[in-house]
């Protein structure tokens, strides 16, 4: 039998008990066909990067597979019937990883420095006080010049060109 990787991306509507019932389905599919699921990791409810079906996040779930290909079939069958997935990915690897992911590990890292938290950052710096203008009646305000009116270009310019041939 073949290794797989499957990744599925289910609405953000859905709750993660249902993300679980939708990933059991998927296990019984691939089971039924004489296959088994090597692991499971749900990265949760993460943002997409552009909305898809007017959706702006969605829970990831990757599933680490051994099967034979028709039971992948199958399964990408029933993901495109469901309503509740949005994208799925499912592509054949050499071997299994059997340490977490990189979503995960990264999850799971505590070494990057934190931010302080709202309740840790000084207060802001007090701005100076503007003091307001008072507002000029609108009959006190001087009325706009209109703009005139541009000279034709042709009244600027001599008007006997010929005659400056003349001179030279």
């Amino acid at each position: 039998m073949a290794y797989y990787e499957s990744v599925f991306i289910a609405r953000q509507d859905i709750s993660a008990a249902q993300v679980e019932g939708l990933t059991e389905n998927f296990t019984k599919v691939i089971s039924d066909h004489d296959g088994k699921i090597a692991g499971t990791e749900s990265w949760g409810l993460r943002a997409l990067a552009y909305k898809i079906k007017k959706n702006r996040k969605g829970h990831y779930v990757l599933m680490n597979i051994d099967a034979p290909s028709n039971a992948i079939h199958e399964m990408e069958r029933q993901m495109r019937i469901n309503e509740d997935v949005l994208r799925y990915m499912t592509i054949k690897v050499d071997e299994l990883e059997n340490e977490p992911s990189i979503i995960m590990r990264n999850a799971q890292r505590d070494d990057r420095p934190r931010r302080p938290s709202g309740n840790d950052r000084p207060p802001p710096a007090a701005a100076p006080e503007k003091t307001e203008a008072p507002e000029a009646d609108v009959k006190d305000a001087p009325a706009e010049a209109a703009p005139a009116e541009a000279a034709p270009a042709e009244a600027a310019a001599p008007a006997d060109d010929a005659s400056k041939g003349e001179d030279a």
